[in-house]
């Protein structure tokens, strides 16, 4: 028998809190065997990222305590001397993590942080350190790699620096490379290109792999074998195969139970609630069916014609404009109370730009933008604080729309007194209101935000949002950092809010399976545009253009057998620069189908 890479055996971590030793991990245990991928899933909170620094030992001696035993390549890591662990790190160890720009250096190019390691780790002159960083940047599928050592961080899309992170991680040849939600936060399209790579790259260089992701489609794509934790315990070991086939623990199957799946929605007209699942027990609840909701006798909530944003580019001593940033260019879209409309693309389409112009957030250029039949463009201040009273937006991060020093009734109360819509003493009772219309308990108001869970931190954004009584709220990527669970929660709560209180939505979002899920009416973003809107079947089902098509065929199917039939594109998305004097070409669209148009090239 091989033996393996990597062995844990009875890991348990303890953390002191308030004096006193809790676990969070009680007794791990799993081996890694050469060129092997292993995928640690489950929900935050799980013990996932804790297992991975543990083996890092990354955690502070002072307040953290690792027990049992993890061997690699035949050493116990934890009886180790800091030094023999520092040579280990990094160079037999690579690791990566989520957020690429925590990894790196906002300040240095990224030249200097891959000629960094390998001076340090292997010893190399700077000149062979910068021509083996133009050979790893290769390796990882950067273009025009020379050019780009003297660029920033901030130079590079999501996608790009979280290939940096990887060339870094490979810098030394390591034996085992730890990836921590490598692609969580990426658009579908890079996210492929991110795990094919790394597949690829583990073929090439012989590597094995401890991947650790709350996304069941993600582990049925790239996996051997699987470890699913469950607050802080392993309840369940197997081949990815076996485990998909016939999952025996509970929690095993709820998460798969949990996995939004594309195409589920193939026949059906109107949005869908997902499945409401005990991760406890496995139990699933049926679906209730959502009523029609849409106001097609009122005029539009949200009407916009030929909105462009643009953001100068200046270069020079004299800091003089040599072009712009196109990132809305002649963006054009209704939407009625009680309808969902769902822009989608991937970073840099413009799609939150969109978004954040529509309630002047950010500047437009030209263009016009009505809410409730009044003009946002031209409104003065106290029409724009009426205006948005009307329209409300729910950002991506919760923890960071919310004050961390305020407690969260008195960050609903805010915007309340704030329009004078209530005194001080009214609006204690319209705070309790909100929280329960939103699932919480009133007696949570007196709560700082870091004591909730993201999901219930998303719940009070969105009780928030409501405190203004708005009929058209944007949704910027809400719940795309969720887990499966509290995705499925949360957008089960948005669904009952647009019944009952008929409103309008329009939902910034890459995840392609949790839009066919909600939506009414799908608006495809490329490059600041709209290449193809209609109804959500006619553009699920019948998809016209290729850049929609290439967003589907992009997204992880939750069935390990079909890993060979997905097709992952590995076209980058283009640069919306264009220098000052460029004449945008007047864009004709065709209509395909009832309600259903095509951007014609």
């Amino acid at each position: 028998m091989t033996k393996p890479i990597l062995s844990i055996s009875k890991l348990n971590t303890a953390f002191r809190v308030g004096g006193e030793w809790r676990n969070v991990i009680r007794d791990i245990s799993f081996d890694i065997g050469p060129k092997e991928t292993v995928a640690v899933v489950g929900e935050s909170g799980s013990g996932k990222s804790v297992t991975a620094m543990s083996i890092m030992r990354l955690l502070s001696p002072a307040n953290s305590k690792i027990t049992g035993r993890i061997e690699f390549e035949g050493r116990d890591l934890l009886s180790l001397s800091l030094a023999d662990m520092q040579a280990i790190r990094g160079n037999r160890i690579g690791m990566i993590f989520q957020e690429p720009m925590t990894s790196l250096n906002p300040v240095l190019r990224i030249g200097q942080q891959i000629t960094e390691v390998l001076v340090q780790h292997r010893g190399m002159s700077q000149s062979q350190a910068e021509a083996e960083a133009v050979r790893l940047l290769e390796k990882v599928r950067i273009p025009s790699a020379k050019s780009r050592l003297d660029e920033y961080p901030m130079n590079f899309s999501g996608g790009m620096r979280q290939r940096v992170v990887i060339a870094i991680a490979l810098a030394c040849d390591p034996k085992l490379l730890i990836a921590d939600e490598p692609t969580t936060a990426l658009d579908v399209t890079i996210q492929a290109q991110i795990l094919g790579l790394i597949k690829t790259l583990q073929e090439e260089e012989g590597m094995s792999v401890l991947f650790i992701t709350h996304d069941m489609g993600v582990v049925a794509e790239i996996s051997d074998r699987t470890v699913v934790m469950y607050r802080g315990e392993q309840v369940e070991t197997d081949t990815t195969a076996a485990l998909f086939a016939g999952a025996r623990h509970s929690y095993t199957r709820a998460l798969l139970s949990a996995v939004p799946q594309l195409g589920s929605m193939t026949g059906t007209d109107r949005p869908l609630r997902f499945p409401q699942v005990d991760m406890a027990t496995g139990a699933m609840q049926p679906v209730k069916p959502t009523e029609d909701t849409v106001r097609l006798n009122q005029p539009p909530i949200l009407k916009v014609d030929n909105l462009i944003t643009r953001f100068p580019v200046r270069r020079g001593f004299l800091r003089r404009t040599v072009g712009n940033i196109h990132a809305v260019e002649g963006v054009s879209l209704e939407l009625r109370q009680g309808e969902t409309l769902s822009l989608v693309g991937e970073s840099g389409c413009g799609k939150s730009t969109t978004g954040r112009s529509i309630i002047r957030l950010t500047p437009a250029m030209s263009g016009e933008i009505r809410i409730d039949g009044k003009d946002v463009l031209k409104a003065g201040k106290d029409d724009l604080a009426n205006i948005r009273r009307e329209a409300q937006m729910i950002f991506q991060d919760p923890f960071e729309s919310l004050n961390p020093r305020m407690r969260i009734g008195q960050a609903i109360a805010e915007p309340i007194i704030a329009h004078g819509l209530a005194s001080a003493s009214q609006a204690k009772g319209r705070v309790s209101d909100l929280l329960e219309r939103v699932g919480l308990s009133a007696s949570m108001a007196d709560r700082f935000p870091h004591e909730f869970s993201g999901g219930q931190r998303q719940r009070v954004c969105i009780a928030r949002a409501l405190a203004l009584e708005p009929k058209l709220l944007i949704a910027d990527e809400s719940v795309s950092a969720l887990d499966v669970s509290v995705k499925a929660q949360v957008i089960n709560l948005m669904l009952d809010l647009q019944e009952k209180y008929g409103l309008g939505y329009l939902f910034i979002s890459h995840d392609m399976a949790v839009v066919e899920r909600i939506s009414h009416r799908v608006a495809v973003m490329y490059l600041g545009e709209i290449v193809e809107i209609g109804p959500r079947r006619a553009v699920f089902e019948n998809p016209q253009h290729d850049y929609t098509k290439r967003l589907m065929a992009a997204v992880p199917v939750a069935d390990p057998t079909r890993r060979s039939t997905r097709r992952i594109s590995s076209e980058e998305i283009g640069s919306p620069f264009r220098f000052t004097n460029y004449e945008p070409p007047k864009r004709i669209y065709e209509q395909v189908s009832p309600g259903h148009f095509l951007r014609v090239p």
